[in-house]
């Protein structure tokens, strides 16, 4: 028997009625939807959408054969059916269904899956009529339980598609069931991100304002002003800032939360073996020091051999060790208690030269030595293509988890802060947000900080528009808790996405953060109290100034207060 799933989000129907004028259901952020291994599969999402048949209640209607091999209904112990390929000679022999795709669309897919022996990766596959494959989510399957499949599409064109699964064992049976693919329009999906922001970005705040005799005062005026975001949202800068001062002025505007893009890494501190020189990143530290600008640190290490300084390349295993010990040492010493983070391998899930170098612990115990160096920044995973690209499976959730575990799990860890951070360099074409959103809700279980620490869009007729999307997206996913924008001025050599031209002004990339950052806060809020004394309103999370003005006297009083995520609502009495 399938176990009926809960739904974890207070979308608004009605708000979806009145725009896209149809009935919809909610579209989920799926923490609610389990995604351990279980002995019975839970029912399809959302019915099963557009899915014919999504249970195999039907036998095999609406399915057919691909490829080589069986197909076949079986029922397990409980009465649950679900359907086997077996005999299968081909990574995509299994089963698929025909659908029609609608230009624009998004597509949320989810389905339960298991195999018949052995654990192995098993994807979701779209063919087009063109013969064309395109992958829109994996997942790591047993054997003896069932695993969920998240993933999703983007329709850029209306044509009928074949959804098909993919395993690369072909010596194994692959059981799949509950399968569900759910249409929704851009308007539909806008909306939800607006209904999640409402709600996980803001709090609801009353003060009362009392006489300092205690009792309530009816038509005092409250001036509340947004001094600080709660919500990190930055830009990174590079070495072109020291020498621009419409550069800072520009940034410092903007911007409070940062990454240096290449000044703090190995090849730039330390281009010749025993020299080192922290001089530019030490400067850049200073500056934003100087307008109370929070730093991440990128990086200690990089895993990909190209990236090495090239004496490091040639360095015996032996040499290669103490030379990373003094780098470690070295860096997280010299930077201690002045960042809130560290990328601390980088891309240690597409490459491993530390770890074919000296050993498959070799992360892990970088991570461990760096938190005993400086317990303040959360030390971060940092990888590419988890969020812009379905079809890179090396860095699958299942696979940053278990890395992950590797790190949390080596000895002398204990402790440890770890964070994921999703860099996010999208191509210029549509950004696929219900893939994007399907991997955030995987880590999402983790209950560990994830960031999206670079992100950026090519160059393309409809920059702006994607780059917005994306970072809705992100905002509006409750698992996210900050995002970094790899961007900058034309003059600081940003040529991809430059957010202003040479003589700073915005380009349209620019106008979409300005908009953002100015939509994200609560800004200046003015109203007065009730008989009773009270003023309620919904500000976004961070900090303010609050200015009461008494209503004859007209004297003021100005308190500091803090709008935090997860704190619950309560009385703020202010005494005039």
């Amino acid at each position: 028997m399938k176990v009926e799933a809960e739904a974890y989000t207070l979308l608004l129907a009605s708000i979806l009625l009145l725009i896209s004028g149809v009935r919809v259901h909610a579209i989920s952020y799926d923490h609610s939807v389990t995604t351990e291994c279980l002995v019975e599969p839970q029912r399809a999402q959302y019915e099963g959408g557009i899915i014919v048949n999504p249970g195999f209640d039907q036998s095999l209607r609406g399915w057919t054969v691909n490829g080589k091999g069986v197909i076949e209904v079986r029922i397990s112990k409980e009465g649950n059916r679900f359907v086997v390929a077996r005999n299968r000679t081909h990574p995509l022999d299994s089963f698929s269904q025909r659908i029609q795709l609608e230009k624009g669309k998004r597509y949320a897919f989810s389905a339960w899956v298991q195999l018949g022996e052995e654990t192995g990766t098993v994807s979701v596959v779209i063919r087009t009529n063109r013969s064309e494959l395109v992958r829109g989510g994996h997942v790591i399957a047993q054997h003896g339980c069932w695993t969920l499949l998240k993933g999703g599409i983007v329709a850029n064109f209306s044509s009928s598609v074949e959804i098909l699964f993919e395993s690369q064992n072909t010596e194994v049976e692959l059981w799949v069931d509950s399968v569900s693919l759910q249409p929704f329009t851009k308007s539909q999906w806008r909306s939800h991100q607006d209904c999640n922001i409402e709600r996980i970005r803001k709090s609801k705040v009353r003060f009362q304002i009392v006489h300092t005799n205690g009792t309530a005062l009816e038509g005092t005026t409250v001036l509340i002003n947004q001094i600080r975001s709660g919500f990190p949202f930055g830009c990174s800068i590079n070495h072109n800032i020291l020498t621009s001062k419409d550069y800072q002025t520009w940034f410092a505007s903007r911007f409070q939360y940062t990454t240096f893009t290449n000044e703090m890494k190995w090849y730039s501190t330390e281009i010749k073996q025993g020299e080192e020189n922290y001089s530019i990143a030490d400067a850049m530290l200073e500056f934003t020091k100087q307008h109370n600008i929070a730093v991440r640190g990128h990086n200690i290490f990089w895993d990909n051999p190209k990236e090495q300084p090239q004496w490091v390349k040639s360095l015996s295993s032996e040499e290669l060790q103490k030379a990373a010990e003094k780098r470690l040492n070295s860096v997280v010493s010299r930077y201690k208690g002045q960042l809130i983070a560290w990328d601390v391998v980088n891309e240690n899930l597409h490459f491993s030269f530390f770890e074919d170098k000296l050993g498959q612990n070799a992360s892990a115990e970088y991570y461990s030595k760096a938190y005993k160096l400086d317990q303040k920044p959360i030390m971060f995973m940092n990888e590419y293509n988890a969020i812009e690209y379905s079809g890179d499976k090396a860095v699958i959730p299942e696979k940053y988890k278990k890395k992950l575990e590797g790190i949390l799990s080596y000895p002398g860890s204990e402790g440890i802060s770890v964070g994921i951070g999703l860099q996010g360099h999208f191509v210029s074409g549509q950004p696929n947000l219900a893939f994007m959103r399907s991997v955030l809700d995987s880590l999402a279980t983790t209950k560990l900080p994830i960031w999206l620490t670079e992100v950026s869009v090519d160059k393309g007729p409809n920059q702006e528009e994607y780059l917005e999307e994306i970072l809705r997206e992100a905002y509006a996913h409750p698992a996210v808790e900050g995002i970094i924008t790899f961007s900058g001025p034309a003059i600081a050599g940003f040529k991809d996405m430059h957010l202003v031209d040479e003589n700073f002004r915005n380009t349209p990339v620019g106008d979409v953060v300005d908009k953002l950052l100015n939509e994200w806060k609560s800004g200046s809020v003015q109203a007065k109290t009730d008989s009773r004394g009270f003023v309620d309103v919904s500000l976004f999370h961070g900090d303010y100034d609050v200015t009461v003005t008494h209503p004859v006297t007209k004297s003021s009083t100005t308190l500091n207060h803090s709008v935090k995520k997860h704190t619950p609502q309560k009385i703020v009495r202010v005494h005039v």
